[in-house]
This record gives structure tokens, C-alpha cells and sequence, in this order.
């Protein structure tokens, strides 16, 4: 049944004075019969009541994405390297390529500009890959992780020690632009 002051079709609705209603429109209802009749009357502001509704769908949809992830499956668009099969990742044409970003930035002295370029990649891209902890077979929602169901790309051995080179990059990265900048002064 449709909520008496909005019209919203909701399953769980409430009753008050006789009257039906959302649990959005109930919620600020008075409890005077007769400022409650003056309230069925008053104009609403659709934008803000869209705004609750919307908001309530995130939420839950987000409850329902976060108990994916905590089975290990994924819950967004899949990494390079990988394809969603049977609702879980498996390797697919570009893993190997994926796989050679890894070693050869571990084992060669490349930058990581030298090497998007050698990928066909931007710099930021390899970055992401760099450090994209579902090549090491876990999922990340929310900024929990959690184990994933699918196959590594990347041994932990690997993935760790292009962790520790990304963060020598980074600290002798922000060394010199903390020079670059004493020198203009």
C-alpha cells in the first residue's frame, strides 16, 4: 500500500492515526492527531525525501557487497590480468603481462616511467598494479582485506619486494622534490 503523504510503495510500512506510511514519512511524523493531519497536508521536498531513500539502498547494497568480499569472490570490475568467471576471478590473456610488470621491476633497474612505456601503460597505472594486493590472491572492499578465492598472479615474495623498491621510489622521490623546492627559494 502507498504511503499516505509521499505515495512510496514500501513493504515495511508503518501505521499511524489509521493512516499508512513510509518508515521515512512515519519517522518525522508528529504525534498529535491533529498536527498529524496538518502534516499529511504540507508539500514535500522530493529531493530530500530521494536523498534518505537513496542513501538506505546504498547502505544496504553496500552490506550486500561487503559479504561478497568477505567469501573471497569479487565485488568490482576485475583487475588486469584477470577475468570474472563463474562469479570468481580467473588469470586471463594478459596475467603473463601482468606477471612480467611484476619481475621485471623487481629484477631490472627500470623507472616506472620507463617502464609504463615499455607496457604501454601510464605511470600511474603501473603504480596501481605495483600495489593491487588482488594479485596476491586477497580482496580489498571498503579498506578491509580479505582472502580471496581466486589464484595469485604474483608469489608473495614478489609482490613484497615490489612493495619495498615502490617505497624506496617514493621516499627518494619526495626527498627531491623537498630539494627541488629549497632550491627555488
Amino acid at each position: 500500500m502507498a504511503c499516505a503523504k509521499c505515495g512510496y510503495n514500501e513493504p515495511k510500512e508503518k501505521t499511524l492515526f489509521g493512516k499508512k506510511l513510509c518508515k521515512i514519512c512515519f519517522f518525522y511524523a508528529p504525534q498529535e492527531k491533529h498536527a498529524f493531519e496538518n502534516y499529511l497536508e504540507e508539500k514535500i521536498d522530493w529531493r530530500i525525501l530521494e536523498t534518505f531513500r537513496y542513501h538506505e539502498n546504498l547502505s544496504a547494497r553496500k552490506q550486500g557487497m561487503e559479504r561478497v568480499a568477505k567469501t573471497g569472490r569479487p565485488v568490482t570490475r576485475p583487475p588486469l590480468g584477470y577475468k570474472v568467471l563463474n562469479g570468481k576471478l580467473a588469470p586471463d590473456e594478459y596475467a603473463s603481462k601482468v606477471h612480467s610488470i611484476f619481475t621485471t621491476f623487481v629484477s631490472k633497474n627500470y623507472s616506472l616511467n620507463s617502464l609504463a612505456r615499455n607496457y604501454g601503460l601510464s605511470t600511474n597505472g603501473i603504480k596501481k598494479i605495483l600495489s593491487n594486493r588482488t594479485y596476491l590472491g586477497e580482496i580489498k572492499f571498503s579498506g578491509r582485506l580479505f582472502k580471496g578465492t581466486h589464484k595469485p598472479l604474483i608469489s608473495a615474495e614478489i609482490f613484497y619486494a615490489a612493495q619495498r623498491k615502490l617505497n624506496k621510489i617514493s621516499k627518494s622521490g619526495s626527498k627531491q622534490n623537498r630539494q627541488e623546492k629549497a632550491n627555488k627559494v
